[in-house]
């Protein structure tokens, strides 16, 4: 059942990241900064991605030191609790530099997790 869990908000994560890549294909900074229309769809699923982090399992944190859970969930609970000094240059080197090394891992761990099935 928790394994099962991860999957899903591991999928989660991939379907917002996704999402986040499609609203920035072809995108350059200074249309995210000047879009809040943009910024606000990219704030949302990092949010949905820290939020699912926040269900994934202690052991699967343990499993795999190397993802950044807790920044994950420290850039969620700033975007939610602190929604007024959001740093949209944080955001854009975030959705830009991060998550593409993000996606590999976690497409990694649900292929472990598949074969493990």
């Amino acid at each position: 059942m928790k394994v099962h869990d991860d999957k899903v908000y591991l999928h989660h994560i991939l379907d917002a990241i996704d999402r986040i890549e499609n609203y920035l294909r072809d995108r350059s900074r200074e249309e995210f900064e000047r879009e809040t229309l943009l910024q606000d769809a990219v704030i949302r699923q990092l949010e949905i991605i820290g939020e699912a982090t926040r269900h994934r399992t202690e052991e699967l944190r343990e499993q795999y030191p190397e993802i950044p859970w807790q920044d994950m969930v420290g850039m969620r609970n700033k975007l939610i609790h602190d929604y007024l000094g959001v740093d949209v240059e944080l955001v854009w080197v975030t959705a830009t530099e991060d998550l593409p090394d993000l996606r590999e891992q976690i497409e990694i761990i649900l292929n472990t997790l598949d074969r493990a099935d």
